[in-house]
């Protein structure tokens, strides 16, 4: 199941461990202060008896909730690189902001729809692709679990061009050119 999917419930039992909030401008405790609005009105809608309840169930899980979220990153490359960044520290893949984001930008520019007809890659019929410029087959054999499978996600991109780059240099840190 994916997290994002675990948001409304955790976000909903956020509300219900804290008390009804009588001033609707006080904010909640333990919720981030993106789902401020969405946690107050969960709260304003959610009948007393059932709140009890919720309450009653929730009262054992850890605390606080918001560390049971997997981070939010911004929808571009600034965000993308982080994320990226995120799967790979799970998993043990090395690679530094600034050593991801200098091979994104000389192969790409940071352009993640970006495909390579006329490398050799592309004349044997497997075009570079994406912000990393990853063909096909490495993308398959490198891929981390826990991104997409399209080549184009920027984050899956990155992360299984670093995991290339990490079995075959070490880190992406130590790629300055084609690879």
């Amino acid at each position: 199941m994916h997290f994002r999917k675990l948001i409304p419930f955790t976000l909903l039992a956020a509300v219900a461990v804290t008390p009804v909030v009588a001033n609707a401008e006080t904010p909640i405790a333990g919720v981030p202060p993106q789902l401020q609005q969405q946690a107050q009105q969960l709260t304003q809608q959610l009948p007393a008896m059932q709140q009890a309840q919720l309450q009653q169930l929730l009262q054992p899980l850890p605390q606080p909730l918001p560390q049971l979220l997997p981070p939010v990153f911004p929808n571009n490359l600034d965000g993308w690189i982080h994320n990226a960044q995120y799967v790979m520290a799970q998993r043990g893949i090395p690679g530094s902001y600034d050593g991801i984001h200098r091979n994104i930008m000389r192969e790409s520019g940071g352009n993640p729809r970006a495909i390579n007809l006329t490398d050799s890659n592309a004349a044997r019929g497997i075009p570079s692709k994406g912000l990393m410029q990853v063909i096909d087959p490495t993308f398959r054999t490198y891929h981390v679990d826990g991104t997409s499978w399209d080549i184009y996600d920027p984050v899956a991109n990155i992360a299984a061009a670093c995991n290339y780059a990490a079995h075959r240099y070490g880190t992406i840190d130590r790629v300055f050119s084609a690879y």
